[in-house]
């Protein structure tokens, strides 16, 4: 009988973490990726030892959202994550040549879990998961693997990207994953229902992308900053 080793072996790299926050969301555009990205920079400016695991096998564009180039991880008894402006990044994109990844199902699944397994992330405070999107194998993997991940849910104000959500988080708790709130990306500034927290709509954003520094003092940062501290991410 064939046991695979690395449920345990993921147990023993997330062992050192603090918390997990999964990002995700179930439409496209919605902004899940800048969300994860510039929460990770927002924790490690407050000090926080912060990691960031871009797993969207679809889109991987943490490392665009960052400006981030030139980056491999470290082999030493797994991959160690290069630090990037005082994040530890890691991303599918470092395998890929930043090509679209021809994977499917089982093998999408497989790849993530191997991720999971080989990446040593020491001591952190936060790992930000930017998550595979939609709920899929490969999404409900990472939650299962990565035990304790609290799921901050992205959407915009949209019906769709509304019903599409309501209906996503039914099933995550029915899973039993800790759900930490609703985030309203692109907001015109009013809270929909069903959202626990707004970032308003920035026409600053895109400018801002691939530069730090720039990102740090965008609208969209202080929003989510404060969105982080309402949702009880942050102090």
């Amino acid at each position: 009988m064939n046991i695979d080793p690395r449920p345990s072996v993921i147990a023993e790299r997330l062992k050192r973490v603090k918390r997990v926050i999964a990002v995700t969301g179930w439409k496209g555009g919605i902004g899940k990726s800048v969300t994860a990205a510039t929460l990770a920079l927002l924790l490690a400016k407050k000090g926080y030892k912060t990691g960031l695991f871009d797993l969207d096998f679809a889109g991987a564009s943490g490392h665009l959202v960052l400006g981030a180039k030139g980056l491999f991880p470290k082999e030493e008894k797994g991959l160690e994550p290069p630090v990037y402006e005082g994040v530890k990044f890691m991303s599918v994109v470092f395998f890929s040549e930043n090509k679209a990844v021809p994977l499917r199902g089982a093998n999408v699944s497989d790849a993530i879990i191997e991720l999971l397994a080989i990446t040593q992330w020491g001591e952190l405070d936060f790992l930000v998961l930017d998550m595979p999107p939609g709920i899929n194998d490969a999404a409900l993997d990472v939650m299962r693997f990565a035990r304790g991940a609290e799921v901050l849910a992205v959407t915009a104000p949209s019906l769709l990207a509304h019903d599409v959500l309501e209906r996503s988080l039914e099933l995550y708790k029915k899973l039993g994953v800790p759900v930490l709130g609703v985030l309203e990306n692109m907001s015109a500034g009013t809270r929909a229902k069903g959202a626990d927290a707004v970032v308003r709509r920035d026409p600053g954003l895109e400018r801002a992308l691939g530069r730090p520094a720039a990102l740090l003092k965008t609208a969209f940062a202080a929003d989510l900053a404060r969105a982080a501290a309402k949702l009880g991410i942050t102090r």
